[in-house]
């Protein structure tokens, strides 16, 4: 959350080790987003109402400046979750550093119809003034039922389960870390979450434990009805949108009013065995915040890293007008490729040689197709893009690519992130899928964009201007620090001009959460 110039990072962490238990509310503060300095948990297991776990939750900013932290405690061995409230001991404190659980806690327990193990994760509340009530959402599922139950209140302190959820869908399983928020149609700025008036869609996004993804929808949503509901056309379920089509969960946003923006921080875990996260010391990592906002095209959203990431920025290569033709690849020269930006633009004459999209292929498994049509696959238009922390004779890199096909009556483009042949470890446990998602773009300038943020073990891609996103988690061997490179490659017969390319070292923060 923003508070009186301050962001706050409230975040999940095990204290005792690099393994999942033992959570507590960890708690970060920054004047910029980017540098960051390290304070007590502000919530950690201490009372009944959460002795044994201080579970998800979410912030919001009451009248008069006050902000309060509702989240999951967990009441016994059996699971059993509540919902809580936390408030600061001292306002005046600019760093909030203390938070109290005042003992009229907890203040929403699940009914005889909430399975109360799977029950969590409230969202920030939104106000209405219709009606003067606030609201919120909390995650839960009906036997496969995925559901937003809905909670009412007038005080922020007695809450009322509305007789219907927010939103449901069968066969998804239960809905973690829900987040509901407005977007502006028109504007280029961020909504408060309590914002009301028209040119407004409303974004539901849930985190699915069964699936391990993200997935969200665009609707429409009335404090009258308080009922959500997705656009005509959406696809509400496991082959719906997704925020980031990698490893990206447990996202949560929050609206950033000293910028009018509202901003997305997701999580990404590690792909590594949990011997090697024991063995570093440390697992799980917060990626680059980016900026959400509504695609004119209305039917999805688009994600940018927050610009103070570019403050980062250091020595920088540029390269226009250089084509690349079937095998061809150029190194990027002059810059840190293990802790890289680059941003490139790629453009080709024709789209004639864009392969046949095989009607039996499952138009919504992009990774199944990325993993048959890697980076060294020939194919017509494409693959072609960037090889990410490679080694010098590849025996090691991370491909971050497109490929075009011609099904019937469009094209549909690829975009593949490709950590298969990422390191020459071996290791049990280890997750090192191609990741995919399908772009919906329109070719008719024949151009398409991509920008990548390389940082030693994590790439995180933006395709078309944040059309698609899909963030890596990569564990090289050969390709570290000095002795990483990066490649622009084309493997289609069609050729590849790179309008420009941008490329820049990145330098640490200052501040590394300490």
């Amino acid at each position: 959350m923003y508070y009186n110039g301050i962001y706050h990072l409230f975040y999940q962490y095990n204290p005792k080790g690099a393994v999942w238990g033992n959570i507590v509310w960890a708690h970060s503060v920054s004047k910029d987003l980017i540098n960051w300095k390290k304070l007590d948990p502000a919530i950690y297991p201490s009372k009944p109402f959460d002795q044994y776990g201080c579970w998800s939750g979410s912030a919001t900013i009451l009248p008069g400046n006050k902000p309060v932290i509702l989240y999951t405690g967990i009441i016994d061995k059996n699971n059993t979750q509540v919902q809580n409230y936390a408030i600061p001991a001292d306002l005046s404190d600019p760093y909030l550093t203390k938070w109290i659980k005042p003992d009229n806690n907890p203040l929403i327990v699940a009914d005889i119809s909430v399975n109360k193990t799977a029950f969590r994760d409230p969202t920030t509340a939104w106000w209405s003034g219709d009606d003067g009530h606030w609201r919120i959402s909390i995650g839960g599922r009906r036997r496969e039922r995925g559901m937003a139950f809905l909670y009412r209140s007038r005080d922020f302190v007695h809450w009322v389960k509305a007789k219907h959820p927010l939103h449901s869908r069968g066969g998804t399983g239960n809905w973690e870390c829900p987040d509901f928020f407005p977007v502006s149609v028109f504007g280029k700025n961020g909504l408060d979450t309590s914002f009301v008036g028209s040119g407004i869609k409303y974004v539901l996004k849930v985190s699915l434990d069964v699936t391990r993804y993200e997935y969200y929808t665009l609707g429409t949503y009335s404090n009258e009805k308080d009922r959500y509901v997705p656009d005509k056309g959406m696809i509400d379920g496991w082959n719906g949108l997704r925020y980031d089509y990698g490893n990206f969960y447990a996202s949560k946003s929050f609206f950033d009013p000293s910028k009018n923006r509202r901003i997305l921080w997701g999580w990404a875990n590690e792909s590594d065995s949990t011997a090697d996260d024991v063995k570093k010391g440390w697992a799980g990592i917060q990626l680059i915040p980016r900026t959400i906002l509504l695609d004119p095209n209305g039917k999805q959203l688009l994600q940018w890293p927050i610009e103070e990431v570019e403050t980062l920025r250091g020595k920088k290569v540029e390269l226009s007008n250089r084509k690349l033709v079937n095998g061809e690849k150029i190194e990027i020269k002059g810059i840190t490729a293990a802790q890289a930006d680059v941003d490139v633009v790629f453009s080709f004459d024709s789209l004639d040689k864009a392969e046949p999209f095989d009607s039996n292929w499952d138009r919504y498994d992009a990774q199944k197709l990325c993993s048959q049509k890697g980076s060294t696959v020939e194919g017509g238009l494409g693959p072609f893009g960037i090889l990410t922390l490679a080694s010098e004779n590849l025996e090691e890199y991370t491909p971050v690519f497109f490929r075009v096909f011609k099904a019937k009556d469009e094209h549909i483009v690829l975009m593949c992130s490709d950590a298969t042949r990422s390191t020459l470890k071996e290791g049990n446990g280890a997750y090192r899928p191609s990741f995919a998602g399908f772009v919906d773009v329109d070719l008719t300038e024949k151009k398409l964009s991509l920008r990548s943020l390389i940082d030693n073990s994590v790439v995180e891609s933006f395709g078309v201007g944040g059309k698609t996103c899909i963030t890596s988690r990569v564990y090289p061997t050969l390709a570290i620090y000095g002795n990483a490179h990066l490649y622009a490659f084309n493997n289609g017969t069609q050729t590849i001009k790179i309008d420009s390319l941008n490329a820049w070292s990145m330098n640490k923060p200052l501040k590394m959460n300490q």
